[in-house]
């Protein structure tokens, strides 16, 4: 297992961001691909429910800062999970169930995240929405996928920066939480 290199592409991921009737965030999904695992990530066609490496993120809040068309989202700094569950079978319906199987790392974002969203267009939907952020490696262990030992602590020991780019907008009602929006996010290595 080869340490990624400064810059490359760390990992793909999709996910939701879930806006709780309280008033706290966070953020849940699946690990498309992850550089320097070439294993299966999945149990069957791609997707949540068939997903092996999920994440989330411990909830937390955030400040609104407008500015013209701009709605700019400072979130608190916080940490994620990554988890290995051999079962699969997480739910967009239920976020915690990202968290199922073993913890095989941490991750703390280094500093607030910044979120945009540019304009609205119909309806006041927001024209785009977009996300950057840092995150440190806390801890990392070795896991099994494929027959063959992983451990992102060897594949990306500083960490990633991630961007992320969201929905227009959010998709159907789900008890508990008064907004839940798709993302995607593209990570690179830190040095």
């Amino acid at each position: 297992m080869q340490q990624i290199l400064p810059g490359e592409v760390a990992w793909y991921v999709t996910g939701r961001f879930y806006a709780a009737e309280d008033g706290t965030l966070l953020d849940a999904g699946y690990f498309l691909h992850v550089q320097g695992i070439d294993d299966e990530m999945f149990s069957g066609v791609p997707g949540e429910g068939t997903a092996y490496l999920t994440f989330l993120a411990d909830p937390f809040t955030a400040t609104l800062v407008e500015n013209g068309d701009l709605a700019l989202g400072m979130d608190a700094a916080g940490e994620f999970g990554v988890y290995l569950n051999p079962a699969a079978g997480a739910t967009f319906d239920d976020p915690a169930s990202f968290g199922a199987g073993e913890e095989v790392a941490r991750f703390r974002r280094v500093s607030v995240v910044v979120g945009a969203t540019v304009g609205s267009g119909r309806d006041d939907l927001p024209l785009f929405s977009l996300n950057v952020f840092s995150a440190q490696l806390v801890s990392s262990r070795e896991f099994e996928l494929g027959g063959r030992c992983h451990d992102l602590g060897r594949l990306m020991p500083n960490g990633i920066t991630q961007w992320g780019t969201t929905a227009a907008t959010a998709i159907g009602d789900l008890p508990g939480y008064v907004s839940v929006v798709p993302f995607v996010g593209s990570a690179i290595a830190i040095g």
